[in-house]
């Protein structure tokens, strides 16, 4: 983490961009720079956090601002009114976490361990649950775009809700009923490397630097789509999950070169499952008592490239073994939807 650093730079950079007014593009490139190393401080002063009060409690804090980054610049951006860049940022999540991810934490751990292996049975119930969550995204999109008429708001919000509570019942799971189970590879004694004090700061000063850079990034979109002819669906699917997950992107990576597929495997998966089930409702509700409702009704191509990512996933890690060729297709078919998302 320590060469994302030198991104810091790009936060004075920002303000004096912003204060300046001089180019809105450079300040869109400064502000997602800066939230890189600044999410991944956010996720360190968490994981010290959870070191001091205990198994369950840290584990609950993990799990709630596991994509905090992200939900904030996903916030910043609804509250523009920017939706289809908000519901392109929870597809391109999902699917980033899935192919981009654990692709590269396959194929660079591959490349060192000539084949690794994870449990089979908690990659199991991950992948279950991953395809119980991108199943509450797609079952609304496909029922809200095939009937004429349908009330996409009170819809959309019960979803979030039977969503919201699925989530809450996998965090009991997790971390109480089934803890041994469920994730085995993070049971083991840990020390904090941080005293208390330095953890809280650096999550507040962290997290205050997150919203102001969100704020700066999301006033950017609009010119970079004006002045580079790309879309907002291609910011929001590729560019902000990628700023936004970079940090923990990194850690997924350094896990693999360890041999540690298992923890690679709960953070690439885990975090996908925590987007369909947290952040994506959590928007929702957001966005109604903001007064800038925000519906699931996902492009089909959405839909289909979501589906794919999952089913792919599944099947790669049905046999709890990896190699670098299964993170180079893994990474092959991110390309080929990037692509895609790109000329859309």
């Amino acid at each position: 983490m320590k060469f994302l650093n030198l991104f810091l730079l790009a936060i004075p950079a920002s303000i004096f961009l912003q204060l300046s007014g001089y180019s809105p593009v450079l300040l869109f490139v400064a502000a997602g720079l800066s939230i890189i190393p600044l999410a991944g401080y956010m996720g360190k002063a968490t994981e010290e956090i959870a070191l001091y009060v205990g198994p369950r409690v840290g584990g609950l804090l993990n799990a709630t601002f596991g994509n905090a980054a992200e939900l904030i610049i996903t916030i910043f951006a609804l509250k523009a009114g920017l939706y289809e860049v908000v519901k392109a940022s929870i597809t391109g999540s999902i699917i980033g976490n899935l192919l981009l991810v654990l692709g590269l934490s396959m194929l660079l751990g591959g490349f060192k361990f000539k084949i690794q292996k994870f449990n089979r049975a908690t990659a199991g119930v991950h992948t279950s649950m991953l395809l119980m969550a991108v199943t509450g995204l797609i079952i609304p999109a496909v029922f809200l775009q095939t009937h004429t008429n349908p009330a996409a708001e009170p819809f959309s919000l019960g979803v979030a809700g039977v969503l919201m509570l699925v989530y809450v019942l996998s965090l009991v799971f997790s971390l109480h009923t089934h803890k041994d189970v469920y994730r085995p590879s993070l049971e083991h004694a840990e020390t904090p490397n941080w005293s208390k004090l330095k953890a809280f700061t650096v999550l507040l000063v962290a997290t205050l630097f997150v919203v102001l850079e969100s704020e700066f990034l999301v006033a950017g979109i609009e010119p970079v789509v004006k002045t580079l002819g790309i879309s907002e669906l291609f910011i929001g699917v590729i560019v902000i999950p990628i700023i936004g997950n970079a940090a923990e992107h990194s850690t997924s990576v350094i896990m693999a070169l360890k041999n540690k597929m298992d923890i690679s495997l709960e953070i690439a998966i885990g975090s996908s499952t925590q987007i369909a089930l947290f952040v994506a409702p959590l928007l929702v509700f957001l966005g109604y008592f903001m007064g800038q409702p925000l519906d699931l009704i996902f492009t089909t191509y959405e839909l289909v490239v979501i589906i794919m990512a999952t089913v792919i996933t599944a099947m790669i890690s049905m046999d709890g073994r990896s190699n670098w060729l299964e993170g180079a297709q893994l990474l092959s078919a991110y390309a080929i939807m990037a692509i895609a998302f790109l000329f859309v």
